[in-house]
């Protein structure tokens, strides 16, 4: 059983207030060249185990709130609140005033500019480390890859303080582009280096018309993951079965099937598992609701829910019977943003002075895209014995049944960060 690919893809654009502009100076870099920081990233973070704890519950509680403003008018949907969250705080390392305070709320961080940074930092290198804990020859080799980049104005002079920021804590360098002569040209190099982070997976981020004259500076972040399960499903038990849709129409689809020991819950009013990759440190929980309770399920999901339901699991051994699934969400995050509370920075009144000195720069758009497949291709993968130490039975027996909407989160379990989020009312489309 593989869950073939999961990546995630946000860029923020910043545009100056004003769209004159002069022509590059003559010893202005070059399109294409790197502004690097003097300054390496940091590999050992001063950070404290409560100010990583804070991080990650505030990245979920983030993320749970933008699921809720993402899910109105649409169907399957799947978007990373990490990248988002790792996106908007380089942006944040920039912003001042009512800017800076409207972005940390929205946000729900609640480290200031001196402890988020670094905190940040320590997540990513942490995840960075989970490639070494898969199995000797699983199906796929386990990646999980963030990656940050800037891209900004050939001409334009951001200070040292803001690139030493996004070096040290980021890793992120300042590609130089000339937006304003060459905006398509621009977009297209933005998108081929996107490309080359997603392994051709996702080749059009920006679309035409976002970059223009006025931009002044495009953020990306891309979070690349590949994992097999833990135990494998096997091909040959993959059947067409029935899936009841929202509305009650029935369809079928290709399901696999499998057994395994795996945590689980059956709550009042859904199911939930916590199926693990190879290596045991990722899983992805699956949470259905019963017929009927979707809305119900899905309306009371937060932070706090997603805690008490890992509480409720305990060691099963369960039947699990999941829709194979693959589906690309593509998320305008700017109104959601503005709904959650942050306004100045999409218009005139930003203060993203942090950034260049003297302010007069606004974010244009935030872009976010994501891509995901789950299936039951490769090998069968080693072993998991982690769930179940301390065991000294045979686990219960329970049967997951997936023949309607769920909503699932791939979960880094050592630190509790939520990584991805989604949900499937058709896996069929």
């Amino acid at each position: 059983m593989t869950a073939r690919l999961a990546l995630v893809i946000t860029a923020l654009f910043f545009a100056s207030c004003t769209s004159e502009s002069t022509p590059p100076p003559n010893g202005a870099p070059a399109p294409g060249q790197e502004v690097a920081s003097s300054l390496s990233r940091d590999t050992a973070p001063d950070t404290t185990a409560d100010e990583l704890a804070r991080l990650t519950a505030d990245n979920a509680a983030f993320g749970w709130e933008l699921y809720r403003e993402l899910v109105k008018d649409r169907e399957n949907l799947f978007f990373s609140p990490h990248s988002i969250s790792v996106a908007l705080a380089m942006t944040w390392a920039g912003a001042r005033g009512n800017t800076e305070t409207e972005m940390a709320d929205a946000l729900r961080f609640s480290l200031g500019q001196a402890r988020l940074h670094p905190a940040f930092n320590a997540l990513d290198l942490e995840l960075a480390s989970r490639a070494e804990a898969g199995g000797a020859n699983p199906p796929l080799p386990f990646r999980l890859n963030v990656t940050n980049a800037l891209f900004g104005q050939r001409d334009f002079t951001f200070l040292d303080p803001f690139l030493d920021t996004l070096a040290i804590h980021y890793g992120a360098g300042l590609r130089l582009m000339d937006f304003v002569n060459e905006a398509e040209q621009s977009r297209v190099a933005i998108n081929s280096w996107v490309a080359d982070q997603t392994e051709d997976r996702i080749e059009e981020l920006i679309a035409q018309g976002i970059i223009d004259a006025a931009t002044r500076l495009v953020l990306v972040n891309a979070i690349y993951f590949t994992a097999s399960w833990a135990e494998p499903f096997d091909e040959a038990n993959t059947r067409s079965d029935p899936f009841t849709l929202p509305d009650g129409t029935e369809i079928n689809t290709p399901t696999m099937h499998g057994n395994a020991a795996m945590r689980y819950v059956d709550a009042e009013n859904y199911e939930a598992a916590e199926v693990p990759y190879d290596g045991q440190q990722l899983a992805m929980l699956l949470i259905v609701p019963d017929e009927g309770q979707f809305a119900a399920v899905e309306s009371a999901l937060a932070a706090s829910t997603l805690a008490q339901i890992l509480d409720e699991l305990s060691v099963h051994q369960v039947d699990l019977s999941l829709p194979k699934f693959s589906f690309r969400s593509l998320v305008p995050a700017k109104e959601p943003l503005r709904s959650l509370g942050m306004v100045d920075a999409f218009g005139g009144a930003a203060d993203l002075s942090g950034m260049n000195g003297t302010g007069g720069l606004f974010i244009q758009d935030v872009v976010h895209q994501g891509f995901i497949a789950v299936d039951e291709k490769g090998t069968e993968a080693a072993a998991a014995t982690a769930v179940i130490v301390g065991e000294t039975s045979a686990p219960p027996a329970a049967t997951l049944t997936v023949d309607r909407p769920f909503m699932f989160a791939i979960i880094d379990r050592p630190t509790g960060a939520t990584l991805f989020i989604g949900r499937v009312v058709d896996p069929s489309n």
